[in-house]
């Protein structure tokens, strides 16, 4: 066994969009696992869009990511040494293992996989993603057969199970991604009754036309991944007591201006008002007690092909900063995994 690692670590605050130079790869000793822990070779790292919020040094729903540490995220991986009755060498695990080739970490904060399943699916559609897009969905979206749901960024791991879960409850899903290419997915593999191609409505009076022909009744549910235009276009077509579930803001992580259209705050406001909206911030991290039961639900789902999942896979450690650079515009058509 090697005595060396590979990591990369947030070298300086991004100034805008992150670039190249705010990372370094590094290589480091190999960590023992103390009492109760256990050492993992990693096989595949998780990139995801809160990664980049958490790069800023400011107050948010994460902890800032320190300079000159192992960049934080979810990632799956071998057992090499394991101090706890709980893993043994071979097994697979999911962990905080961040970007880098090995890593220890606490075994009860770690997760045994199953076998029957590729272990990357820990890290999208039975992982996180998934894992937000059911309890955002169980927990404030009330779903009602025969209502209309929308979600933007829909090919990605978050929005093709919002889409793929409501219309498993029999409602009508409208998804909105970019490309033709993403388009065709939202019908062909997810199963939206419609899609729409963001990038051929540049702006918020473009987006809502497009909506209001995928959504002729209105939309009862919108899950926000994105913002900008797309929010400018889905707001005045929401109807009575409609649900929005913000969940991201991807196109405003890196300090880009309000592009919702020109609507400002007061009209938002007194669209709430009229239309009675429930407004409601989702973190899956206040519905961790409610995991088991989602794999519970899901995992057999997946394993049947009831809920398909697509993943954009880069190779190597070092190519992990442009798999996020990509990831950041939309580059990525499913979940975005890194394999070492």
């Amino acid at each position: 066994m090697t005595d060396t690692m590979q990591r990369i670590v947030q070298a300086r605050r991004p100034d805008g969009f992150p670039v190249e130079e705010d990372f370094r790869l590094e290589e480091i000793p190999l960590p023992s696992p103390g009492e109760g822990e256990i050492l993992v070779k990693v096989t595949h790292l998780s990139l995801d869009p809160y990664m980049r919020g958490r790069m800023d040094d400011v107050a948010s729903y994460a902890e800032p990511q320190k300079l000159n540490e192992t960049m934080g995220g979810g990632a799956v991986g071998e057992v090499l040494e394991s101090r706890s009755e709980a893993f043994a060498p071979g097994d697979l695990v999911l962990g905080f293992f961040g970007w880098a080739s090995h890593g220890v970490a606490p075994a009860k904060a770690c997760r045994k996989l199953d076998p029957e399943l590729p272990p990357s699916t820990a890290l999208g559609v039975l992982g996180m993603p998934g894992f937000t897009a059911w309890a955002g969905l169980e927990a404030y979206g009330k779903l009602k057969k025969g209502e209309t749901l929308a979600v933007a960024a829909a090919t990605g791991p978050v929005g093709s199970m919002v889409g793929q879960l409501a219309k498993l409850k029999g409602l009508h899903t409208v998804g909105i991604a970019g490309g033709p290419e993403k388009v065709g997915l939202l019908t062909d593999r997810f199963g939206f009754d419609a899609a729409i191609d963001h990038r051929a409505h540049g702006d918020a009076k473009a987006m809502r036309g497009a909506l209001a022909e995928a959504a002729p009744d209105g939309i009862d549910v919108y899950f926000e991944n994105v913002g900008g235009p797309v929010l400018g276009g889905v707001l005045p077509l929401m109807n009575l007591h409609g649900r929005i579930i913000v969940c991201g803001m991807i196109a405003w992580y890196s300090g880009e201006t309000d592009e919702t259209g020109s609507i400002p705050l007061q009209k938002v406001w007194r669209m709430a008002l009229v239309k009675r909206l429930t407004i409601q911030g989702l973190l899956q991290t206040d519905h961790t007690d409610r995991f088991g039961d989602f794999l519970a639900e899901v995992t057999p789902l997946v394993k049947s092909g009831q809920v398909s999942y697509l993943e954009d896979v880069a190779e190597g450690l070092e190519n992990t900063p442009k798999a996020f650079f990509s990831m950041l515009k939309g580059g990525n058509t499913g979940k975005q995994v890194v394999k070492l």
